[in-house]
């Protein structure tokens, strides 16, 4: 099993290097891997102590973030190594503060796997939720490296828990501890006989929560919204898009205001949004300051502010899931006490599931269901009020992950 997995690393870096030339995403990844080991030779030295941090992308990123910030302030004389296997992650935290050294984990070989733990020789590994690699975590176990696996989510389909999976189930117990999200997750792990295990929760309800203790002004956001009502749709995706402009044309009145965040920010995708709304619109990057009242939809084409303009909906709708590609974060809005509509593919996420049963988050199939879900919440504040109370008050019970991981590593 482990010859055919390695066989497969090989045949995948062939396979990204011959896509790179034709796909912006996976040059990126590849052209950034080709120059980790010469970034971290430049930044660490052999008496350097380091701790090293595992995400596949953003993400995973932010679900750390809470346990890798009070491990920073704890382990004050270490060098972090902050690795990502993703583009999405590495460009946009590239210069995270949290971290002394950012880089693109290297593909999975055993060779790579000796040269980075030969460089980074950490004293304590985290790996978040998932992107399980097997010639890193065997090389860990190898030099006797701690590591632990946090906001683990586990299925039963996943190669893990199959008779093919052997090598990725061994690289399981490469950790001497696995944090899951969730029973379900803890019970397949001893279905394998891995019983180093704890059922803490998900990190991300600690860091939205702390969310709340920041200063979440957007001074233009003020100026937009002008005390009016405020719909903000985030990280849409062109299924969810369709629904909200289809609305505005036809459904929304004057005094509702629309902040859409797009996913995908590429001027084109940007232009289309904005070619058929037929109201006022205008751009983040093309904000007057003092022209920012009379526009009815605001679309923002930039990243990393999207969290603090959930702080000013009155409704909030996420996207991912009116497509395949995947529910983005509803717990974001939810801190804010405001109430969430979503799309019908949300299976694959227990906290849809979950608050969807609370009633804070409401599911919709079409364009009709959409309209009459949003015009319903847009007519009636007390059931807003309602709706957003129990999202709040569910991100506040999930809290607690956090001190848990930190109570076992004895921090």
């Amino acid at each position: 099993m482990s010859f055919i997995y390695n066989i497969g690393i090989y045949l995948t870096r062939f396979t990204l290097k011959c896509l790179a030339p034709f796909n912006i995403k996976i040059k990126k990844g590849v052209d950034g891997r080709s120059n980790t080991f010469k970034n971290l030779e430049s930044r660490l030295n052999k008496n350097d102590k380091t701790l090293w941090f595992h995400c596949a992308s953003l993400g995973e990123y932010e679900q750390g973030l809470p346990v890798f910030e009070v491990l920073k302030k704890y382990y004050k004389n270490h060098k972090i190594v902050l690795s990502f296997f993703s583009p999405s992650g590495y460009e946009i935290r590239k210069n995270s503060p949290i971290a002394d050294v950012v880089v693109y984990l290297p593909i999975d070989t055993r060779k790579n796997a000796k040269r980075f733990l030969d460089i980074v020789n950490p004293e304590l590994t985290i790996f978040v939720k998932y992107d399980i690699w097997p010639n890193f975590l065997n090389e860990l176990r190898i030099r006797k490296r701690r590591a632990i696996l946090i906001s683990a989510a586990f299925r039963s389909n996943q190669p893990y828990f199959k008779f093919y999976g052997k090598t990725l189930k061994e690289a399981l117990f490469a950790f001497e501890h696995i944090f899951t999200q969730n029973e379900a997750s803890k019970n397949l792990l001893l279905s394998i006989e891995y019983h180093d295990v704890t059922v803490s929760g998900d990190t991300r309800f600690d860091r939205v929560s702390n969310q709340l203790n920041m200063d979440n002004t957007i001074k233009f956001i003020d100026t937009f919204k002008n005390n009016q009502l405020c719909i903000v749709a985030g990280s849409t995706w062109p299924e969810d898009e369709e629904l909200i402009v289809n609305y505005i044309n036809n459904e929304a009145t004057k005094n509702v205001k629309f902040i859409i965040a797009p996913h995908n920010i590429n001027s084109s995708q940007i232009n289309t949004i904005k070619e058929k709304l037929n109201t006022k619109t205008v751009l983040f990057s093309e904000k007057d300051h003092n022209e920012l009242i009379k526009p009815q939809v605001f679309i923002i084409d930039t990243i990393g502010i999207l969290t603090k303009i959930y702080h000013y909906a009155d409704i909030a709708y996420v996207g991912g899931a009116m497509s395949t590609t995947g529910l983005h974060n509803i717990l974001e809005p939810a801190v804010f006490g405001v109430p969430i509509i979503i799309g019908k593919n949300y299976n694959k996420f227990p906290e849809a599931k979950l608050m969807i049963g609370n009633g804070g988050v409401l599911s919709v199939k079409n364009q009709e269901e959409f309209d009459m879900r949003l015009t319903e919440l847009i007519k009636n504040e007390k059931k807003r009020q309602e709706l957003g109370k129990h999202n709040s008050y569910f991100i506040d019970k999930n809290k607690g992950a956090v001190i848990q991981i930190l109570d076992y590593l004895r921090i």
